[in-house]
């Protein structure tokens, strides 16, 4: 069983730039978090690398918004 994520940051700009993991004290890198998506050591979250898009990390989709990663970071 991986790690989840239960809460996130933004930059001022509303960028998301780290995510904190279930069991860990601080918050995880975002880069270093979509790496570990990509290895499926994130279970409710995986990374998006779309042509001419800029990477990012999203949560798995279900019939919540509270766990969408702008909710978490506060931006509404």
């Amino acid at each position: 069983m991986g790690k989840k994520v239960i809460d996130a940051k933004a930059d001022a700009k509303g960028n998301i730039t780290a995510v904190k993991l279930s069991g860990n004290s601080g918050f995880t890198p975002l880069e270093t978090a979509m790496r570990m998506a990509d290895k499926g050591q994130i279970d409710n979250a995986h990374s998006v690398n779309r042509a001419g898009a800029k990477p990012h990390l999203r949560t798995n989709p279900n019939s919540q918004t509270s766990d969408n990663l702008d909710d978490m970071a506060g931006d509404k």
